[in-house]
């Protein structure tokens, strides 16, 4: 219903309005000037703080105010010093909320800040990169999950990505929030589900702390002046004391030109190079499926364009096809006959399969084009063949074989100098502002990225945990982090393996105190570095947590080995986390086992469980002297405890040229 007013009673309505504004805009000036103390972002309504311990609440405010906080009935005051910043602890207090925690401004008897929801309980920072930040949406079961994700005592937040070349006082942004299927969507799978665990056995609030990045080592982690301590980085640390916030804003801007190109087809490429009738002729031959690293251009960024012919019986014609693209290496768009089929944001599906409609195929030769990036030493089509075809669901086209390729198409793609990968970048932006937040203990899944430097990862690991212990002043705070799992192609014979160093590196870091492994050879996934299964990564850092915090009287790990014996032709192996005994998954033979003689060429291992001990020979080795397990990539290793937990790999020599 459209009413018409007189135009006397609408300037009056407007003036009113205007002085209404003019009214709570000082007001709002007046509230500002009279608030003098402010709270980091980690404080924020449903925040979950740490139990049993004295709670640690800080904030910055004129110098020389006077600063109250209450919570539970409890009250604490203290002052702003001349640098602004105070400190509070509040006593302890058991699980249980909500309360109400506010904050008083000298004398005024109203609070100027209030977080209202606010719970007692355990909280636990979750760090790494990117299988830690693998949200829940991309995950295993995710609907089903999602739907299901209804906790209102886990609560959750998450660090916004940031970095800077010093320390900062806070963190970019970010809040508190309930658990609920809106929330849990993009958090951190591993996170939840590892929290879910403890607040379904414990009944008490749980809080989980995010602060991940993808694809960053662990030094980006790590404060500057730990990483000078040792001769390892201290180096690669004072080299980046050229770099300046200018550096920042260039790469964010090259950055975005970067994926202008990868998702935008330039130079009118995308109405030329698809065009059945376009002549490549002149293209490179290459036989696919094949990846960057096996191809003529090794060390290529860019986009690439790919064709190949195929050829369509006529008994084929006259119905929709189904193309099957197998595993390719990154994001592509597909044409077919010059129509574009699909374009991938990122390559992150299981399957790659698509409907090709009849009315754009013919009967012969038609033509199969993609636009792929080659990205940071991927691109290309990963085996096996027998997974890229056409089909009508009875008969099968091979799109393997001979296709054509041919790069440099398109501008230029601009080099990133990735600065969320530097070093003390990330502590400075996304650890240091939440401490010292009160935590019961950290979560970590990291590794990836440093996989070509694994040997020094024994290292440099211990030395973010010792970093974030001294800064944290909570002691020895339990340290739980996840072995890299089994990934890549699986090879026929005993290799040497930067991810197996990696992962030995990790289990070394179990000499310091307070520390748990999660060991996840059994659960990863040849073709994806990330595998999908996070609930079980969740559940056995959870079985960590309940053994070494909450005391509980549980098998928390698998096998782990403790010494070994040679006798005549045979070695004798013998391992602690034992549990109720040594098994075999799935009850089938051992594998996983090779030893090698004085050669240091190592064979596989016909082994055997005597009791507690596994018994390994080879008839290509009559005398070794040496054994590993699960020493690759992707290893075909099976040994398990009666848990059901996996025997972490090990090797009892140090002959890898990788660590001289």
């Amino acid at each position: 219903m459209i009413t018409h007013q007189h135009p006397l009673f609408l300037k009056s309505q407007t003036t009113w309005i205007f002085r209404l504004t003019v009214i709570a805009a000082l007001f709002l000036i007046a509230t500002t000037t009279f608030a003098q103390v402010s709270l980091p972002k980690v404080f924020s309504d449903h925040m979950v703080l740490q139990r049993n311990t004295l709670i640690p609440v800080w904030g910055k405010g004129k110098p020389g105010t006077q600063v109250t906080v209450m919570l539970a009935g409890n009250k604490a005051s203290a002052f702003a010093g001349k640098d602004e910043r105070w400190m509070i602890r509040l006593p302890q207090l058991k699980a249980g909320g909500p309360y109400r925690l506010e904050i008083f401004e000298s004398n005024n008897s109203k609070p100027v800040i209030k977080f209202e929801d606010v719970l007692i309980g355990d909280v636990y920072l979750a760090s790494g990169q990117s299988n830690m930040e693998l949200q829940v949406q991309q995950a295993m079961n995710a609907d089903e999950e999602i739907s299901n994700a209804q906790f209102p005592n886990i609560r959750l937040f998450k660090v916004e990505h940031n970095k800077t070349i010093t320390p900062q006082e806070e963190i970019k942004g970010g809040q508190w929030q309930r658990c609920d299927s809106t929330s849990i969507k993009d958090f951190s799978a591993i996170g939840y589900y590892f929290a879910r665990e403890l607040h379904k056995e414990l009944g008490i609030p749980i809080g989980i702390l995010q602060s991940t990045w993808g694809g960053t080592p662990v030094e980006a982690w790590t404060s500057r002046e730990i990483l000078l301590s040792s001769h390892i980085s201290r180096t690669k640390v004072l080299s980046n004391d050229t770099i300046t916030p200018q550096h920042f804003v260039k790469d964010s801007l090259d950055l975005i030109r970067f994926w202008e190109i990868v998702y935008n087809p330039q130079n009118q490429s995308d109405q030329i190079y698809p065009d059945p009738d376009f002549d490549d002729s002149q293209w490179t031959e290459i036989q696919m499926p094949q990846t960057l690293k096996n191809m003529s251009i090794p060390d290529y960024e860019g986009m690439v364009w790919l064709r190949k012919e195929v050829n369509i019986p006529k008994d084929m014609k006259g119905r929709d096809l189904t193309l099957n693209l197998g595993h390719p290496e990154l994001n592509y768009t597909l044409y077919f006959n010059g129509k574009e089929i699909c374009k991938t944001i990122w390559n992150a599906e299981p399957e790659h399969i698509y409907s090709i409609p009849d009315s754009i195929i013919k009967a012969g030769p038609n033509n199969l084009t993609l636009r792929m990036a080659f990205l940071w030493g991927g691109g290309g089509f990963n085996p096996p063949a027998k997974e890229m075809y056409i089909s009508d669901g009875e008969k099968k086209i091979s799109v393997t074989g001979t296709w054509k390729y041919q790069k440099d198409l398109e501008p230029e793609i601009p080099f990133i100098n990735n600065y969320h990968q530097y070093h003390s970048f990330l502590y400075n932006a996304m650890i240091a502002p939440v401490v010292p937040y009160g935590i019961n203990g950290f979560i970590w899944y990291q590794g990836e990225n440093n996989v070509d430097n694994a040997y020094n990862y024994r290292k440099l690991f211990p030395l973010l945990i010792n970093d974030w212990r001294i800064r944290w002043q909570q002691g020895y705070l339990p340290f739980m982090y996840v072995q890299l799992a089994n990934y890549m192609k699986r090879d026929s014979v005993p290799m040497e393996s930067n991810w197996a160093l990696l992962r030995e590196s990790q289990t070394e870091t179990l000499k310091l105190p307070n520390t748990g492994m999660a060991c996840i050879i059994d659960i990863g996934d040849a073709n994806n570095i990330h595998p999908l299964n996070k609930q079980e990564v969740g559940r056995r850092l959870s079985l960590i947590a309940k053994k070494m915090i909450y005391q509980e009287k549980i098998q928390a790990s698998g096998p782990i080995f403790k010494n070994f014996e040679v006798e005549n032709n045979q070695i004798k192996i013998w391992f602690s986390e034992v549990g109720p005994g040594l098994s075999v998954q799935n009850g089938e033979v051992l594998k996983g086992f090779s030893i090698a003689g004085k050669d240091k060429k190592f064979h596989w291992a016909k082994a055997s469980i005597k009791g507690n001990q596994v018994v390994v020979t080879a008839k290509e080795v009559p005398e070794p002297v040496a054994v590993r397990y699960g020493w690759a990539n992707n290893p075909e290793c099976n040994l398990i405890n009666k848990e059901g937990l996996p025997a972490v790999p090990f090797r009892t020599d140090n002959w890898n040229a990788a660590e001289k």
